[in-house]
């Protein structure tokens, strides 16, 4: 078997439109800053790992690194999404490995150990890492085919992770579970997942000047909140390329 293709699934990160979950503490745009430097540090990590292949699945108009290819997302729900992003990047005899961008504390390690055990000959049908909040980090499937399961499973449940293995185990595939990570969700998340990133960490600096914390929070007017300074959007280009601009590295 070829060396299993990674897809990341993002989103464009506009004002609104991006870890609408921050706000409050954060504004839309501050919000906006932090899911643009947790993408770009997941491109970066992606970028560095074994791939055969590497695929950014993204809603909006947002470059795909130099080397990568780039498809729009498509369907309506999240669940029908993921299962046309895995039917849409499907090359026979191989592997797909998909993953998100509310991980950015994930490692080149990580991620290489997954496509490891997705592509070796002896290794199991799937790989799936779950998430602290109930759902999961990752999906990698040896014959993208069986991502269907996923149009009809809820998302952002408090079980799609259980409901997930559990339909992949109904069809007969052995799941190799990998370990789990938190998803950047809500400003603790944001925090948390800060205190174990490198000190490289686009996201770990975007989250020191974007994120307050709660008892920051909870001293800061909010016409002072709203009143934020911090610019609408992140250049495309730069995040592509993997590198913040000035106002996130002062995530």
């Amino acid at each position: 078997m070829s060396v299993p293709q990674v897809l990341v699934l993002a989103k464009k990160p506009e004002p609104g439109r991006v870890k609408t979950r921050l706000c409050p503490p954060c504004t839309p745009e501050q919000a906006a800053r932090v899911a643009a430097a947790a993408l770009a540090d997941t491109l970066a990590t992606v970028g560095a790992a074994t791939a055969g292949g590497r695929i950014l699945v993204v809603d909006g108009d947002h470059p795909a690194p130099p080397g990568w290819n780039r498809l729009a997302q498509r369907g309506g729900p999240l669940g029908e999404r993921l299962a046309a992003a895995f039917a849409d990047t499907r090359v026979a005899g191989t592997a797909t490995l998909l993953i998100g961008m509310d991980t950015p504390q994930l490692t080149v390690g990580q991620l290489d150990t997954a496509v490891r055990l997705l592509g070796a000959t002896d290794g199991p049908d799937a790989v799936l890492g779950p998430a602290d909040d109930g759902g999961w980090w990752t999906l990698g499937l040896r014959d993208p085919a069986h991502a269907e399961v996923l149009r009809t499973i809820p998302t952002s449940v408090a079980d799609t992770g259980r409901l997930t293995l559990a339909a992949l185990r109904r069809r007969g595939l052995r799941v190799h579970l990998l370990p789990r990570l938190r998803d950047v969700d809500t400003a603790a998340d944001a925090h948390a997942v800060a205190a174990g990133c490198p000190a490289t960490s686009r996201f770990a600096a975007a989250v020191a000047a974007h994120v307050p914390t709660t008892a920051a929070a909870a001293h800061m007017p909010t016409a002072a909140v709203a009143a934020a300074p911090v610019a609408a959007t992140v250049p495309t280009a730069a995040v592509a390329a993997g590198v913040p601009s000035p106002t996130a590295v002062a995530r």
